[in-house]
């Protein structure tokens, strides 16, 4: 494909590659129809990709990470993973998401408790920030943590949370001062195993079938003070500054997903045929290609842009969020797209092309929605 020779990986980041596709060909594409059904993928995993090295890159070497901070590494997992379909694992939540929280708002003492074990495996990470009541709109929360001396007493409730049922700790986004607006919002960390803390149902979603996603409840949990992460009331400034890195996580899952769709339909068209030969000579069926083609290069072009810019340390909100929904609008399209052209067997969920389109749509939705996206650049636009 054209849009494979824009490449900005070198020859470590092609070795990684074949490490992560031996990895996923080997102990996750034979299981994940059985963790589609069960809803969950199998905890062992998380040890084996921890023992692979998928895990926790960015983490310092003293805390058994490789003290990598190169997002193309991150790239590269997600690209395979959407090759294979391999929807299942949160490793992506783990590493992209979670890991900046805890590697740069960390005491001494927390890095100590809790880093090793996120390079392992043996700690699955989720972050509540969503609850019933309030989705994008984050300063809307009402889980609140009373300051009680030597701890908070934490109350409120979350949902939507990928690694919901497997997290063992949990950054939960609450309410230190109800009356302070979004200086009032801090960060704590909930563990496995604290009273109060229950997990509901492991919710079941229209697409992303193996992921556990969950609602999450907190009745007067006791979460020690050494449990706070950073400062308190600095939770929404904490969230913002890296929310960019997660919605540019968001645009690299969109551009892998779209390259992988383009090559099943591309290789579908050539082997299918109507009124005697293969659809791909039909003409619609060539323009249609030949235009998801330009927009998954135009695509890639810029996230990989975006990816540079993050390693640089110079991607802003707004850049991020319009790769954010650009990115997965487009998605959507071209999945649908290349669904169409699969006819109606692009409708049985036996041919990766259906999979994909239920996968695809929550990309839209999570990490702030499309329209959030363009509201903040509207601002930035001063609007």
């Amino acid at each position: 494909m054209l849009s494979r020779e824009n490449s900005i990986y070198e020859t470590e980041h092609e070795d990684f590659r074949k490490t992560v596709r031996t990895f996923l060909e080997r102990e996750a594409v034979p299981h994940h129809d059985q963790w589609e059904k069960d809803g969950i993928v199998d905890r062992q995993l998380w040890n084996k990709a921890g023992a692979a090295g998928l895990l926790g890159f960015e983490i310092p070497e003293e805390y058994d990470g490789p003290g990598i901070k190169d997002f193309r590494y991150n790239m590269i997992l997600a690209e395979e993973a959407a090759k294979l379909a391999i929807s299942g694992p949160g490793f992506m939540l783990h590493n992209d998401v979670v890991a900046p929280y805890l590697v740069t708002l960390t005491t001494d003492e927390q890095k100590r408790r809790w880093l090793p074990g996120m390079v392992s495996g043996e700690i699955i990470t989720a972050i509540a920030m969503t609850e019933p009541g309030a989705g994008s709109d984050l300063q809307g929360i009402r889980t609140t943590a009373v300051d009680k001396g030597d701890h908070y007493i934490l109350n409120g409730s979350k949902t939507f949370i990928t690694n919901g049922i497997l997290s063992d700790l949990v950054i939960v986004v609450a309410k230190t001062d109800p009356d302070a607006g979004h200086k009032g919002i801090s960060l704590l960390v909930v563990e496995r195993g604290m009273a109060g803390f229950t997990r509901g149902r492991n919710l079941d979603k229209l697409g992303l079938k193996a992921q556990d996603t969950a609602e999450l409840t907190f009745e007067d949990v006791a979460v020690p003070k050494q449990n706070l992460l950073g400062e308190e009331g600095q939770g929404f400034v904490y969230l913002m500054e890296n929310l960019p890195q997660e919605r540019i996580s968001i645009a690299c899952l969109a551009i892998a997903a779209i390259e992988a769709v383009l090559d099943m339909t591309l290789e579908y068209v050539k082997t299918r045929e109507a009124f005697g030969k293969p659809i791909g000579r039909f003409q619609n069926t060539r323009f249609t290609l030949a235009e998801m083609a330009t927009e998954a290069y135009i695509a890639r072009t810029f996230v990989n842009h975006c990816v540079e810019r993050l390693n640089d340390g110079t991607a802003d909100a707004s850049l991020a969020s319009m790769a954010k929904w650009w990115t997965t609008e487009l998605q959507k399209k071209i999945v649908d797209q290349g669904l169409q052209m699969h006819g109606g067997y692009g409708y049985m969920m036996e041919y990766p092309i259906a999979k994909a389109y239920a996968d695809s749509r929550i990309q839209t939705i999570y990490g702030g929605t499309t329209e959030i996206q363009k509201e903040i650049i509207g601002r930035f636009l001063g609007l």
